[in-house]
């Protein structure tokens, strides 16, 4: 199995240049793709997988909106069933196994939750859980996701709730639920892969072009390193921009639903071999989630809260999130987690499609179901859903551009298609390469790490007490577009969520960067 980059998968800033000299004023294309998050990766990939030529833009970076502010999970559904939403749950837990089983099981994997049994969670509650997660399983079942890839729910006693979580509060401690489910290395790296396999059938994936006006045969744009305008004409046009998607199209109503994470140093809770479920208080169907990122870090989260007024680019988190998470993370740990133990915090906004024709329903309430709408003009929107069934919504999209602008294609290949550095379990398990190098670049993680072999200096970290090191930072921008410090910080790798760790390696970034930069085609 070789371990060099896929064929024409590589993006860098040279690749860039030369396809967007092409693009704008060049032949019409069969699509052009506005946005690049997971959903407009996803579009770019499944049209140029059904031999398409596409053209796929973003007027910032891969990943730069809500694609790289999710909690990092591939959910299988169960609170859509919970809810009713049985459709949506099972597109959910089919996703979730094509992402584990065949496109990306080197990027998502299984993991484990223990929900434990407090004095503040009820008999009740605690039967209606389990209910919950046996029905969780059930999904799997339908979905064809293998017992061995998510093991079963079990109850768990006391004692092992405590192995699990020792951080927990042992006073009224009755046990836990255990529950599985999938979890990504990383939001933004799974962008990434989408985008470089697009690009590796045929795709020109272009970051930091803007597209200022749509029409139903194109769009106008402009380059946002040069601020040069142009035209690049298109026979469908696919607007993915998610919470942005009502600007660019008359007669799309979105309601944004704030989710904030917390970032906490690991030390602050002890060993976590598991993820915790804590319910929220006075809610049914809601938990805030203790999520061990095995970098030294911890994310606490979610929030769900309308926002109101404009869309920023980076979403700020107010002190009312980060007290409530607190809150809720307080009502189990024996010791308690305070404002100053927060070294970090990041919030996301969900594109949910406002369908409301009376009084607005909370965020909460809102389905994940996503939309698939075509303009008078002849633009498709694709909106709602989320990072777990990206690869649906894009089918559907993709389906949608096909039928009404009557293109030539197949169907979707790309619930089997496997993205860049996919392989089975086992081949991933046999690469000569780190671990934490292999749970990040699949196949491509002995080409990562012989670049540290070469150059003793390129297999130093970053960060100490971070496990990313400057090959990676190279590999970055050679291999997966990155084109300044904060493509590299903030969405390659996931240095920049933490301030300190930010300042810390920015100027060490910054040196490598030009010199890679420098050296490129």
């Amino acid at each position: 199995m070789s371990s060099d980059p896929a064929p024409g998968s590589s993006l860098s800033a040279a690749r860039r240049s030369r396809e967007l000299a092409g693009a704008v004023g060049g032949p019409v294309v069969d699509v052009l793709v506005v946005g690049l998050g997971a959903t407009g990766a996803g579009v770019a990939l499944d049209a140029a997988a059904r031999g398409l030529s596409v053209v796929a833009v973003d007027a910032h970076d891969l990943a730069f909106g809500t694609s790289r502010w999710s909690s990092k999970l591939i959910h299988g559904g169960l609170r859509y069933l919970a809810a009713g939403q049985f459709d949506v749950a099972h597109e959910s837990a089919v996703e979730r196994g094509v992402l584990m089983e065949r496109t990306a099981p080197h990027l998502v994997r299984a993991q484990p939750f223990v929900l434990p049994l407090t004095p503040l969670v009820s008999r009740g509650q605690a039967a209606l859980a389990w209910a919950g997660f046996k029905a969780g399983d059930t999904l799997r079942l339908t979905a064809r996701t293998a017992r061995a890839t998510l093991p079963a729910p079990r109850r768990l006693s006391a004692v092992e709730t405590r192995h699990l979580a020792p951080a927990l509060r042992n006073g009224g401690l009755r046990g836990g639920l255990l529950s599985w489910d999938g979890r990504l290395v990383d939001d933004a790296r799974l962008v990434t892969a989408v985008a470089r396999t697009a690009a590796a059938h045929g795709a020109r994936v272009l970051t930091r072009v803007r597209a200022l006006e749509l029409t139903g045969s194109g769009a106008r744009v402009r380059d946002e390193l040069t601020g040069e305008e142009g035209e690049i004409r298109a026979r469908a046009v696919v607007n993915a921009s998610g919470v942005w998607a009502g600007a660019l199209v008359d007669g799309i109503r979105i309601r944004p639903s704030r989710g904030t994470h917390l970032i906490l140093r690991a030390e602050h809770l002890g060993p976590l071999p598991a993820g915790l479920h804590i319910p929220v208080p006075g809610e049914t169907n809601r938990f805030v989630l203790v999520l061990p990122q095995g970098d030294g870090r911890v994310y606490v989260g979610l929030t769900d809260e309308p926002v109101e007024g404009g869309i920023p680019d980076v979403p700020e988190v107010p002190e009312t999130d980060i007290g409530f998470l607190l809150d809720v993370l307080g009502s189990v740990l024996d010791a308690p987690v305070r404002r100053e133990n927060v070294v970090g915090a990041f919030a996301g906004l969900r594109p949910l499609l406002d369908t409301s024709t009376g009084e607005a329903a909370r965020t909460a309430d809102i389905s994940r179901r996503h939309a698939v709408l075509t303009s008078s003009e002849g633009v498709i929107t694709v909106v709602g859903g989320k990072l777990t069934t990206y690869r649906r919504m894009a089918e559907d999209a993709v389906d949608a551009a096909v039928r009404t602008r009557r293109l030539t294609a197949g169907p979707s290949p790309t619930a089997s298609l496997p993205l860049v550095g996919a392989a089975s379990p086992r081949a991933l398990e046999a690469l000569p390469a780190p671990r934490h190098l292999v749970r990040r670049y699949g196949t491509e993680a002995p080409a990562v790490h012989a670049l540290g072999t070469a150059d003793p200096r390129l297999a130093e970290r970053v960060l100490p007490g971070h496990p990313v090191t400057a090959a990676e930072l190279l590999w970055a921008v050679r291999h997966e577009g990155a084109l300044d410090e904060a493509d590299v910080l903030d969405r390659r790798t996931r240095i920049g969520v933490v301030p300190e760790d930010r300042a810390a390696a920015l100027d060490a970034v910054r040196e490598l960067l030009g010199e890679a930069l420098a050296h490129q085609d």
